[in-house]
């Protein structure tokens, strides 16, 4: 598994899901996000999700696809 710590913007409290998904190369566009999170590939400290703008905080810990992600801040 390959994991990367993804740090926030300086002021940001939150990224989207979607979001994060695109700027780390996981989801080529936007509309290949969505079906990765309705089909359920999405695992979010250890639940799967289905939310699409779910926002990421500090502390969270995203899998998908044999990657972790953890938020930082």
């Amino acid at each position: 598994m390959e994991n990367i710590l993804f740090t926030l913007k300086e002021k940001s409290e939150f990224i989207e899901l979607l979001k994060l998904l695109k700027i780390q190369g996981l989801a080529q566009t936007g509309g290949h996000a969505k079906i990765m999170v309705e089909e359920g590939l999405i695992i979010v400290n250890g639940e799967q999700e289905f939310r699409k703008r779910r926002k990421l905080r500090p502390g969270d810990k995203i899998e998908v696809e044999g990657v972790i992600i953890q938020i930082n801040a």
